[in-house]
């Protein structure tokens, strides 16, 4: 592994080959992120019908997934700590491999538990991977420009999932309706049968799945990126650092924040094929309904590229992102049917420029808790496992998929605050 080492805003040691070597292997693995992560969206109205779960049940896909970032982002900093960011990365991608050959028992066996057991290893490798490429992305350049970077890795992540998201799905649901109305007519060891059949349709792709990742693993491995030292943060000696992670207020507001938005568009995006099927949408158009949201978040992305921060800075972007996030909400609930279907779509719009502004402002001149405040940050994503599944709850009790949307209205208004205010508390000057 090369020596070279980045510090936050300080000139870059590795030359600017090293670099960009450096953001293509991080845009790649951008890419995969994605490609997994929003893989969900089609998993999540599959299960339900592979494994016959009520709206609650099945929404511990997401949680599954997304709680290993709560349980794995401190053991991932010692990881890091152990063997640095870049063969981390390749640790994580190895992980995830695990996660993806079990799905091949579980679809065998038609068990819901032990596909959460494969989403929840899945999610242990990308917690590591995003506890490394993440903080690497923020560093490898000036803080000024970290949302510029964060968006084009972004476009990588978005890009992927759209891909991600149409084979999965005509590999998955080439026949939905022909194949429920035949489920339907079943009964006992016939339809055990047929459900178990239709559970295998994601062997295949998750083995090539697997495959994919052991490959990009190695390939990490090989291409001996510059390492990042995040802990020697040039032109802050004169700062006072805390003696405690947990007394740095807008470190821990920014956590909160980067909870709350993982949660919404988490939910925004996964709960929309059921709630488009719902709202009069056919299954097999409802399924591809988060391709059009992820469309929405690119938009976004590349204004973010555009715009950030020649024209408007990171944190102004996060409070107008936090306000269309409350407006497109209430469009949502007080519309019906394809039009309130419409404003969810807009909803990932509006989460766009979140994670590239709450990131660098929460991790900014955190001195030598950088790595630990990134592994806290990186529990956060945790929002994604609780407010789905919250929602979840919400549409069993209430008896609809519209109204449980409200609970995303506070959380758009926290992120307003701590991009108005949050984000300078005990910020050193």
């Amino acid at each position: 592994m090369s020596n070279q080492t980045v510090t936050m805003e300080a000139p870059l040691s590795a030359s600017r080959s090293s670099n960009a070597k450096a953001m293509t292997v991080i845009g790649t693995l951008f890419f995969l992120f994605g490609f997994i992560t929003w893989l969900n969206s089609v998993l999540i109205p599959f299960l339900k019908q592979a494994c016959e779960l009520s709206d609650f049940q099945v929404y511990f896909v997401t949680f599954a997934f997304y709680i290993s970032y709560f349980v794995m982002a401190i053991p991932s900093s010692g990881i890091l700590k152990k063997v640095g960011f870049a063969n981390g990365m390749s640790v994580g991608l190895f992980t995830m491999a695990i996660g993806s050959l079990i799905f091949v028992p579980a679809a065998q066996m038609r068990s819901f538990p032990l596909f959460l057991v494969g989403l929840f290893i899945q999610g242990a490798g990308m917690t590591l991977l995003q506890a490394a490429s993440n903080p690497y992305v923020t560093i490898i350049g000036p803080i000024e420009r970290a949302a510029q970077r964060m968006s084009i890795m972004g476009i990588c992540n978005k890009v992927a999932a759209m891909i991600g998201i149409l084979l999965l799905s005509v590999l998955l649901f080439s026949d939905t309706t022909e194949l429920s109305q035949k489920i339907e007519t079943l009964q006992g060891a016939e339809k055990e049968a047929e459900l178990t059949l239709l559970a295998g349709r994601v062997i295949v792709p998750y083995i090539i799945m697997a495959v994919v990742l052991v490959g990009l693993g190695f390939m990490v491995r090989k291409a001996h990126l510059p390492e990042v030292n995040p802990e020697e943060e040039a032109g802050e000696s004169n700062v006072k650092t805390p003696s405690s992670i947990f007394k740095i207020p807008y470190l821990m507001l920014g956590i909160l924040c980067l909870f709350l938005y993982v949660g919404v568009e988490v939910l925004a995006i996964d709960s929309l094929a059921l709630y488009g099927e719902a709202s009069g949408f056919t299954k097999e158009v409802a399924i591809h309904l988060g391709i059009y949201s992820l469309v929405a978040l690119t938009v976004g992305y590349l204004l973010g590229i555009v715009l950030v921060p020649k024209y408007i800075s990171q944190r102004a972007a996060l409070i107008i992102c936090a306000v269309l996030g409350t407006v497109f909400t209430a469009g949502a609930l007080l519309t019906s049917g394809k039009t309130s279907v419409i404003f969810i779509i807009l909803l990932s719009f509006a989460h766009s420029l979140m994670w590239p502004g709450i990131w660098p402002l929460a991790i900014n001149k955190l001195g030598k808790f950088t790595k630990l405040g990134s592994a806290f940050l990186i529990m956060a994503i945790a929002g994604g496992a609780i407010l789905p599944l919250l929602y979840g709850a919400l549409c069993v009790n209430l008896g609809n998929r519209q109204m449980p949307y409200i609970i995303m209205v506070p959380c758009y208004l926290y992120i307003l605050y701590y991009a108005a205010a949050g984000y300078k508390k005990g910020l050193p000057s």
